[in-house]
């Protein structure tokens, strides 16, 4: 099992794992934003990230002031840098966006223990899934994602699941 709390096991990835890693080392993202526990969540932990995947990082924040005056402090002059809050199933959300090199990157904030998130359940359920089945599943997730599925429809529709894909892969 990989221990997604930490970045290291990108170094000992894939191509695009390694130059991930090495973004977000140069970046210092994860140093900058270690009080919040940031986990790097989504396709590219999990070998399935396609062209245009970017780097989603989600954190916990117990001050939203001080979570929000963080980023802008510390990421406002990368390009295309972006800042919103939003209500994301009743809970508050502070989602930054900006360019790192040639990485998109999302911070994802919210008062949510981090390991309690929904991004990071869903990662782990994806996870076991894709250990437990052959290369061919992970193959079709790919084509899927490349046919403009996000990556839940994408293993909803492998695994037939109806309704909300985000909440049924939760019951797994």
């Amino acid at each position: 099992m990989i221990k997604f709390d930490s970045i290291s096991y990108l170094a000992k990835g894939n191509d695009r794992q390694k130059d991930a890693y090495q973004v977000l080392k140069d970046s210092l993202i994860f140093e900058i934003l270690q009080q919040f526990d940031p986990i790097l969540v989504g396709t590219v932990p999990l070998n399935i990230a396609i062209k245009n995947s970017d780097l989603d990082i989600i954190c916990c924040y117990q001050d939203k002031q001080k979570f929000r005056n963080l980023l802008i402090e510390s990421f406002s002059l990368f390009k295309d840098f972006s800042l919103k809050e939003t209500m994301i199933n009743d809970q508050e959300v502070i989602l930054a966006k900006l360019i790192a090199a040639n990485w998109e990157i999302e911070i994802f904030g919210q008062q949510i223990p981090t390991r309690e998130q929904a991004g990071y359940r869903h990662m782990l359920i994806e996870y076991k899934l894709l250990n437990e089945r052959d290369e061919s599943f992970r193959a079709e997730i790919i084509k899927l994602k490349e046919q403009g599925y996000k990556t839940e429809p994408a293993f909803a529709r492998m695994l037939n699941l109806a309704g909300d894909p985000y909440l049924e892969l939760l019951k797994l």
